[in-house]
């Protein structure tokens, strides 16, 4: 096999931007065959914007074709695990956008069914391949940090107005996309953390629901994260600021780690601090630090294209996943108990969490939801988001 026949499931905002990806030739080891939407009106932009692929209207007369090796599901978040276990079920190599899904209960269920099939899944993380976080990655596995001492991210540059929430029926709603900022913009970002920081063990939040838009899910939140290790970290967010920040500050024994504004800088001290600490006489000494600004490529990577890139390889060669989908249950247990703990003003346990009790919760807050939302369908790109 020297391509991967792709068919993407789901054509509104990011079934787009890969089609255009793949007309910019960004995606050479793979051919996107085919492309479903239960939407007509999507069906015939779809038709047009990419003649040479095939149109369906249901995802699984899709994968019964024959047309596809793999398939990419870009639909609804609710949607995601179903229509991966479907794929892996006929055969198929899949990937899905982010999140891995709404709640972790249906997650787990996916990821039982990927572990039986001899098929590759794989998950949307673009932010994987930004060579800074590739960096820091590198950084901390090398033990360059030493212990880390606190994480603080503030990630509030992802602006959205009111006509964004309005712009599908789906958005912003507990019963169709499962909340709000934290299962929208935040996927990638808590993916990263976990990537480079690992799982916390628990979380205690506070969060507000509708503070800034008509909207009846998160659009502010503040996190508190622990480790039993003794490294806690506070992770702030928010779709409601603007210009908003991107921080991302980790203290450390080896000193201080700072990402903002297109630079990676190490305050990096000459000894740990825990060892000056042990060996300095003077009450008002503290360590000699070098500010170390790193070398590093700021273009934000290949994103989607290297992502897909990168699965196909997996398919074709056997190359080690960069984002494997398994891995997208890590970050969504974060998101819920997030949101657990915001609802119930409880420290959550992440090690056991508790699935069951989320999914309860959730369910209540689609059945008594009374927040009458307004459509004014659109579909637009994705570019300047994450």
């Amino acid at each position: 096999m020297d391509k991967v026949k792709l068919g993407i499931v789901g054509y509104g905002n990011m079934g787009f931007s890969h089609t255009e990806n793949f007309k910019k030739g960004l995606i050479p080891n793979m051919e996107l065959v085919a492309i479903c939407d239960i939407d007509p009106e999507r069906r015939a932009v779809a038709k047009a914007d990419f003649p040479s692929a095939e149109i369906f209207d249901d995802a699984e007369k899709m994968y019964a074709s024959g047309l596809c090796d793999a398939v990419l599901v870009a639909v609804w978040h609710y949607g995601h695990p179903q229509l991966v276990i479907k794929a892996l079920e006929y055969g198929l190599h899949a990937i899905t956008e982010k999140p891995a899904g709404v709640y972790t209960k249906q997650v787990k269920e996916m990821n039982a069914a990927a572990e039986k099939s001899d098929k590759v899944f794989g998950i949307m993380y673009n932010q994987r391949t930004n060579p800074v976080y590739q960096k820091l990655r590198e950084m901390i596995q090398d033990g360059q940090l030493g212990h880390i001492k606190r994480i603080t991210w503030i990630i509030t540059d992802w602006y959205r107005c009111q006509a964004y929430h309005n712009s599908s029926a789906w958005r912003s709603t507990w019963k169709d996309e499962g909340g709000g900022t934290l299962i929208n913009q935040n996927p990638h970002q808590l993916d990263l953390w976990q990537w480079l920081f690992g799982m916390p063990d628990r979380i205690f939040a506070k969060a507000s629901f509708g503070k800034y838009y008509d909207i009846e899910t998160e659009d502010d939140v503040m996190a508190f994260f622990e480790y039993d290790n003794g490294t806690t970290g506070e992770y702030i967010t928010s779709t409601g600021e603007a210009p908003g920040t991107n921080r991302l500050e980790i203290a450390c024994d080896m000193g201080k780690v700072v990402i903002e504004d297109n630079t990676l800088i190490f305050y990096r001290n000459v000894v740990s601090e825990r060892e000056y600490n042990k060996t300095n006489k003077e009450p008002f000494g503290r360590p000699e630090a070098w500010k170390c600004e790193i070398p590093v490529d700021f273009s934000g990577g290949e994103q989607h294209p290297g992502i897909l890139k990168n699965f196909a390889d997996a398919i074709i060669n056997g190359t080690e996943l960069l984002a494997p989908g398994e891995e997208g249950v890590k970050g969504l247990t974060i998101s819920n108990a997030i949101h657990l703990s915001a609802w119930t003003g409880e420290t959550v346990d992440v090690k056991n969490f508790p699935d069951d009790k989320f999914y309860d919760l959730l369910q209540d807050k689609i059945k008594n939801s009374t927040h009458k939302k307004t459509v004014e369908k659109v579909v637009v790109g994705t570019n300047g988001t994450y």
